[in-house]
């Protein structure tokens, strides 16, 4: 790196992981489209692809989709899923290797991170370097590869560990940061979504020096606050710090429906997928919370929530998630109106080391 003052930040990110770890399982499913997920054949649907092989990606399957969806894509899949305790064990492997570097540690997933290697335990000066001994260690640990991501902030870190998968190692120093965000397309720039994208395309921005062209204002003016940042990152620059100790406020998924939902039954559907997502991610972050909360947007852009608080933590399951969700959903009518937009917000938080105590004052032992 460039400069001796500068952050130097790691983004690092498994290759698909929960498929790595099936196959490492089975090494024939390498050669196979591998997706991880209930196998919907057996089960009827209704589940969520955690992750697919780079097989089965090909094919257009990716984390998040419904199973039924994934298995349309790719027929000939072959479906594993082993359970989330044996994703978490290996992921307290990995983490346990970033640690031996550093304790400022911002963990994104159970198979993604930051790290802050400025000042490190081994006072090793090269970040590259660095990257390259934690991702050997890795793999001589688990046998999955990862992408490692070297520069001076959070959001080139990231950009750079999606450049070269899977099991490659970007550098983007401060010299070479402008020529590398110019040639980006507007799509790959972190958190340009689905909903974002066409509107820059609309306006001419195809790519990182079509949107360094633009001023701060007027890109204030078409996207708001999101405008800020783009005009920032389109400059890299971030100065988010690496979050090792921050304390969560909330966790929730939410998605956008076109043709919008007109039935319950539609609805509920929707409420399962959303409430396995919540769990899954609850599960990673190692969280509980007390309330969930329950957002609706109708076709008339009306936009409702409401809210289920309770005294003790809730049981992190999607089926509990689901059934609090539905009972919400049901309280709500607004006419004949369809559903665009449904999302599953759990708040209250806690970790998951801080349990509920139940005092039995009249026991008798």
């Amino acid at each position: 790196m460039d400069s001796a003052h500068q952050r130097r930040i790691l983004h690092v990110d498994m290759d698909a992981f929960y498929a790595s770890i099936e196959e490492r399982k089975e090494p024939r499913l390498k050669q196979l489209p591998l997706i991880v997920a209930k196998d919907p054949r057996k089960t009827g649907g209704r589940g969520v692809v955690a992750t697919a092989n780079y097989v089965a990606r090909k094919y257009g399957v990716h984390s998040a989709m419904s199973d039924q969806e994934a298995l349309k894509l790719c027929p000939k899949a072959v479906f594993r899923f082993s359970g989330f305790d044996l994703y978490r064990s290996v992921s307290s492997q990995i983490h346990r290797i970033f640690h031996q570097y550093t304790d400022m540690v911002e963990y994104v997933a159970l198979d993604e991170a930051y790290l802050d290697v400025t000042e490190n335990k081994l006072n090793l000066k090269d970040p590259i370097n660095l990257g390259i001994e934690i991702q050997n260690k890795i793999w001589q640990r688990t046998h999955l590869t990862c992408s490692v991501g070297v520069s001076y902030n959070k959001f080139l870190a990231k950009e750079a560990s999606d450049y070269a998968k899977p099991v490659g190692i970007t550098v983007i120093d401060k010299k070479d940061a402008l020529e590398f965000l110019k040639k980006l397309p507007i799509s790959k720039f972190r958190g340009v979504g689905k909903k974002t994208t066409p509107k820059l395309l609309t306006l001419g921005i195809k790519n990182g020096s079509d949107l360094f062209r633009f001023s701060q204002m007027d890109l204030i003016k078409h996207f708001g606050k999101f405008g800020y940042v783009l005009y920032q990152r389109a400059r890299g620059i971030d100065e988010r710090p690496v979050e090792y100790q921050r304390l969560r406020k909330s966790i929730g998924k939410e998605r956008t429906y076109g043709p919008a939902l007109n039935n319950l039954q539609s609805a509920k559907i929707q409420l399962k997928l959303l409430s396995e997502m919540v769990s899954q991610t609850m599960a990673d972050k190692k969280q509980h919370g007390k309330a969930l909360v329950l957002k609706v947007r109708y076709s008339n852009f009306q936009t409702l929530t409401r809210r289920a608080t309770f005294d003790h933590f809730i049981d992190n399951s999607a089926k509990q998630y689901l059934k609090i969700a539905t009972g919400l959903l049901e309280d709500m009518t607004n006419g004949n109106e369809g559903i665009r937009l449904l999302g599953i917000t759990i708040t209250n938080l806690n970790d998951l080391d801080f349990e509920n105590v139940d005092l039995n004052l009249f026991s008798s032992k």
